[in-house]
Order: C-alpha cells, then structure tokens, then sequence
C-alpha cells in the first residue's frame, strides 16, 4: 500500500489495495459537492461578502458551511481510527467513498446546486478545484492522507480564497467594463434614459413603462438592476445590432442597490433625465444599517436629476414622498388619496386583474392586487411626460403581461397559485395577504422562503407577518426553519416546513407563493405533483 497509509497502525487489514490516485479521484469527488454548493449560494448572493455574512447570520454558518451529513461522517471517520475499531486507511477510504457517493446521489437526483456558468464563476470554481487538489496531493504525500475528508470540510474556504485572489482581476475587467458603459452612454446625447428604484415595485413598474412607451423603449432583463449588470447589458443595447430588434430611443433603467453610492454609480454611467421611485420599505435594511441609509441611496437617483430632467414619486409611500426635497428637476406625484398630481379613483380588483380611472379615463389591466395601482400611474406619468396619450396608454396597458414571479395568477391542476417570487420584501408580502384575503377559494395556503436581510428585524417582521396571515391562510409552509419559529409566534398556529413528504393541496385551493423559491417547491405542492 501507499508509504503514509502503510506506516499507519492499523487494527484491520484492508481487504482489497487502493492505489494513491483512487484515494485522490474519491477525494476530489468529495470536495467537488459543498464547493459548487457554496459557489452556488454566493452567485445567488452576487459574490458579496456583505450579503453573504448577512446570510450566514439568519441561515446559521455551520450548517451552510460544512452541511448536515459530511460533519458526522468526518467525525465517525476520526473517532473509529483514533479508537482502533478501524485502521485509519479503511476509516479513509470508507468515508471519501461515502463523500464522493453523496455527489453521485445528488447529481442523478438533479439535487446539486450549480452556479450559472458565467466566466466569473467558471474562474472561481475552476481555480477552487485546481486548488483543492494540490492541497490533497500535498496533504497526502507529506502529511497523512486521513486529513483528506477534513479538508472537504473546508471547501468555502478555498472558493473565498480564490475569489480574493481574483479580486484585483475582477475589479479591473469591472471597470473597463463601467467605463465602456459610460462612454456609449455619453455619444449618445439624444437618448432618452429612465432610471427606477424602490423598495418593492421596481420591476413591474419598468414593465409598464415598457408597455406604455410602446416599441420605442428597451427595458433591462430581469435580475438585472447592479452597476455592472447594467453596464453590460448598456453595452449589449447601445452597440449597433443588426437584429430585427433594433435599438429603442428610451432607456428604461431598474436600478437597485445595497449599499449607499450604487445608484449614483449607476447613475453616473447611465445618465437618467427621468427618475421614478415606486415604494421605499425595509428591503436589504439589514445590508443598509438603518432606514435613514436605505432612504438616501435610494434618493440619489433623484439628485443625480439635471434641473432639466423630470422626477416621478409615489408618495402614497411615505418614505419615497420624502425625498421630493433632493430634487433641483420639477417632481411629478402619484398616488390613491390626497393631493396628488395624477390620482387614481374607483379603484376595484376585477377576476381578471386592476380596473381605476384617471380622469375621464377608464384603465384595465390583467395585472392583479391593487397595490399596483400606483406602479401603473407612475407608468402613465411618465407615458404622458413623453407625449403619448392617455388613451393610447390606456389601450396598451390593457394588454400588458406581468412577468411571471412578479405578482403574477397561473392554474394548475385546479388550484390558482399567486406567484410573488420574483423578489420579496415586508411590504409586497402584507399587500400579497391582503389580496389572498379578499378572495374566494375552498382553502387558502401560504408557501414562503420568508424575507431575507432583514436584520434585527427579522423576528418581528415575521411574527407580524403571522399575525396578518390568522384569519386568512388555514395552512402555512415555510423553505426556512429559523423564519417559521419566527412568524408561528405571531401565527399561533401550526406551521410546516416543506419536505419531500409534504402533502399536496387540493383543487380549489388558493396557493399564495412568497419570495424566492426553486420551481419544484411550488409544483410539489400540486395535486399529484402536476403543472
């Protein structure tokens, strides 16, 4: 056998001889399942460390870091060769095969999480495995090959290590690509660029706008709201495309930030003469400090306005009415109730979505909750700032199609699911339950990943989300544990957490989905797992 295993006291003899590069091949194996589970986890989270940590402390660190089964399996490894009752190379081998087994399960059950192979991501976890393995051979030639399922343990570590080796790379190739961004931007003067920002709303509201401005407007993909996201996707619209698509004279801009100084790096590169705020809530507070933090990143779309420009506000939203003061451009307002440039009256939710008047005007939209009132009279403001007409705007809106996640009705398999999994915050969650409420349904049941990045705030937004969701859902089914202990102390009810046993609803059942969750989750659900 090998030099370091033979050396090794042993109280079995091994049955069969395992050469040295089997025990790296299952070694590798091993490593290879939590490193594109982590790598997985921080693309979702953008490759921050800030959104990252901030996961780590409401998900637990631990068992994201180092998983449920490969702790004890590493652990039983140690004990039985450190008590004798294995010799270390059979304890080795045992628990590398059962590690490199759990990536065979895994990708046969299509359970293993991947990143999007992106060249970033392909970059990190490349350089992690390249990594990983000289480690092994290391470990294994000069040390003691029982390291071997310890170091799987450490798999983050190697894909935080890499990543920090990138950094400099990733922050010059990002800055070449901001400034190509912004130079299109600027040989572009006659181009027409609508910034959005908000707490919730955003990218329904750039949807609107989109169909409201008709085929003259290019809105920014879904998920796609960060500096470079924005940049490349800029980079993409403004070089000539001989596509039949072509290139549109407005710029419809989703704008999202974490932190203060994004929007107006945004800002900086895209150039916006109309600013548009939806809602400003707590999402991300827990990234943003304080309330006081969120509301001036998201004001530095406003005071990056020319004095030429135009601001839209929605100032049935408190927060977002406040920053009517950071603009030196004229401000436009919307709202239900009060004094408001553009008013919406006799609001009502039809079976088929949102129908109000403005003015003489009678709108119509299949897009459901009346929340979105104010998301479709923002669209209508700035609709009419650009010289279209009410009623043309009227007749455009009337068939528009949300995107799905955003608020959006589907049947399936006799039960109408309300999916808001686009993106969730406290305040899109309370208008979610306040539609389920007002509807009719022989049973109503709520699936939710519940709200990230809350902060200090998190186990009493949950608790009131509970105490919302009493008298209307009769069932609640949580993706996370820690947020369901949280909102069953407001609920005081029974609620479950999702399984693979979980039971199905039944047809006629009113399934109200809530913040980001994998497909198969909702479609678990249904009856006979059919959609």
């Amino acid at each position: 056998m090998t030099r370091i295993f033979g050396a090794l006291p042993c109280s079995f003899a091994y049955p069969f001889p395992v050469s040295d590069t089997v025990i790296l091949l299952l070694f590798a194996m091993g490593a290879l399942s939590p490193l594109l589970t982590f790598a997985h986890l921080w693309q979702v989270k953008e490759w921050r460390l800030d959104r990252l940590i901030d996961h780590f402390h409401s998900e637990g660190v631990l068992r994201k870091l180092l998983g449920v089964l490969r702790v004890p399996i590493v652990a039983a490894m140690l004990l039985f060769a450190s008590a004798g009752i294995l010799s270390p190379l059979f304890a080795t081998q045992g628990a590398l095969s059962i590690l490199a087994l759990l990536l065979i399960v895994q990708l046969c059950l299509w359970r293993q999480p991947m990143p999007v192979w992106t060249s970033k991501a392909k970059m990190i976890v490349g350089g992690s495995v390249l990594l990983t393995l000289i480690i092994g051979i290391l470990v294994q030639q000069l040390w003691s090959g029982i390291l071997l399922p310890c170091i799987i343990l450490l798999q983050p570590f190697s894909v935080i290590f890499i990543w920090s080796l990138l950094l400099p790379i990733d922050t010059f190739l990002k800055r070449r690509i901001l400034y190509r961004a912004k130079a299109l931007r600027e040989a572009q003067s006659n181009l027409i660029v609508i910034g959005i920002t908000g707490s919730m709303g955003k990218t329904t509201t750039k949807e609107l706008i989109a169909c409201a401005l008709g085929e003259t407007a290019v809105a920014t993909p879904a998920y796609v709201n960060s500096e470079i996201g924005v940049a490349r996707w800029m980079i993409q619209t403004l070089t000539p495309d001989p596509s039949p698509r072509g290139r549109g004279e407005v710029l419809i801009i989703e704008m999202g930030a974490y932190r203060r100084g994004e929007i107006a790096l945004l800002c900086s590169i895209a150039k916006p003469q109309i600013g548009v705020v939806t809602a400003i809530g707590t999402q991300h507070i827990a990234l943003f400090g304080s309330q006081e933090e969120l509301l001036a990143a998201k004001g530095e779309l406003i005071e990056a306005l020319p004095e030429n420009g135009r601001a839209f506000i929605n100032v049935d939203s408190t927060m977002a009415g406040k920053l009517q003061k950071n603009a030196l451009c004229p401000v436009t307002t919307v709202g239900t109730g009060g004094v408001r440039d553009l008013e919406a009256f006799d609001i009502e939710e039809t079976p088929h979505g949102i129908r109000f008047r403005v003015g003489e005007t009678i709108f119509t939209l299949p897009l459901h909750g009346t929340h979105n009132v104010t998301n479709v009279l923002l669209a209508i403001a700035v609709g009419e700032h650009l010289g279209i007409q009410r009623s043309v705007i009227a007749e455009r809106l009337s068939r528009f199609q949300p995107l799905k996640g955003t608020f959006s009705i589907e049947e399936h398999a006799g039960v109408t699911i309300l999916n808001d999994t686009h993106n969730c915050s406290p305040e899109s969650a309370r208008a979610a339950i306040r539609w389920a409420e007002s509807k009719h349904a022989a049973e109503k049941v709520l699936l939710t990943s519940g709200i990230i990045e809350q902060g200090s705030a998190t186990e009493h937004v949950h608790q009131e989300l509970g105490k919302q969701s009493v008298p209307v859902f009769t069932r609640v089914i949580f993706l996370n544990k820690k947020f369901a202990q949280f909102f069953a102390q407001g609920f005081g009810k029974n609620v479950e957490l999702f399984s693979k046993e979980i039971a199905p609803v039944k047809p006629g059942t009113l399934l109200v989905c809530l913040g980001r969750m994998p497909r198969s989750a909702m479609e678990r659900l249904l009856p006979d797992n059919s959609c």
